[in-house]
């Protein structure tokens, strides 16, 4: 399946704007072939913009991107703020070519005092979407750094895990580095999707890329605005796991509560 990401600097609190940039590139990425298009975080709104990202939680920011999906017939990962029973979210969605909701993440672990002011952590770990003879796992941003969160996708069968991002200033080595290492250490396809440009008090680091099971950037940008295009093939990654055995020869009872609590005998 081929996919595709979507770095951009976006347009921060302007739904409207966004939305016709979503609608632009979702033609621009089908003309080429592609079958998923992923955004980057909370793209349809912005991400530093403030109290105005809770006042558009409560709207309708689905709708519009459900109609652009299916207008164009591809799938989105649309990041989004999502309220709920009077809690918000960073959320991503998983939006199929006809338009419906087929997932849905909601961050796991919040980064910094911006995060953490205006949502509430998620409590499940990603969702695993099975779309085109592809399985696809969702995380945002600072979860893909913690490695049990890769891992966990990997071991519920993720083909390729989705990661839309807002990585700002100085953490370009996350981008450069750890993205590689988690494919390599899982056999499993990352497409990174990140902001760029300024907004609010940040300043984005960009570098998006897609980067396959061996650990090798299939594509990516540095900076601007720009799709970024990859093939994902579910063989390549049951050859890569087969070739490099992490998964299979995992130990877990090593890592359990009562594990780590057993006392070495020789001590």
């Amino acid at each position: 399946m081929k996919i595709s990401g979507l770095q951009t600097a976006g347009t921060p609190g302007d739904v409207d704007a966004n939305l016709r940039e979503l609608d632009a590139a979702c033609r621009r990425a089908r003309a080429e072939g592609a079958e998923l298009l992923i955004t980057t975080e909370l793209f349809i709104t912005g991400y530093d913009i403030g109290d105005a990202v809770r006042d558009l939680a409560r709207t309708d920011l689905l709708s519009p991107a459900q109609e652009i999906a299916a207008a164009h017939g591809i799938a989105l990962v649309l990041g989004a703020p999502e309220y709920d029973d009077g809690a918000y979210y960073n959320s991503a969605f998983f939006i199929d070519p006809a338009g419906a909701i087929l997932g849905r993440h909601r961050k796991t672990h919040l980064f910094g005092e911006l995060d953490r002011r205006y949502f509430t952590p998620g409590d499940r770990t990603a969702p695993v979407i099975d779309y085109a003879g592809v399985r696809i796992a969702m995380l945002i941003c600072y979860d893909v750094e913690f490695p049990e969160n890769v891992r966990a996708a990997a071991l519920a069968g993720a083909d390729l895990v989705a990661v839309p991002t807002a990585q700002m200033q100085p953490y370009e080595f996350i981008a450069e580095h750890l993205l590689r290492v988690r494919a390599w250490e899982n056999q499993i396809y990352i497409a990174y999707v990140n902001h760029d440009g300024d907004e609010g008090s940040l300043r984005y680091v960009g570098r998006s890329s897609i980067v396959s099971p061996s650990a090798t950037v299939l594509d990516s940008v540095e900076h601007g605005n720009r799709l970024l295009f990859a093939t994902v093939e579910p063989h390549t990654v049951r050859q890569a796991r087969k070739a490099n055995p992490y998964l299979a020869d995992l130990r877990p009872d090593l890592f359990t509560p009562s594990a780590r609590a057993t006392k070495d005998p020789s001590c």
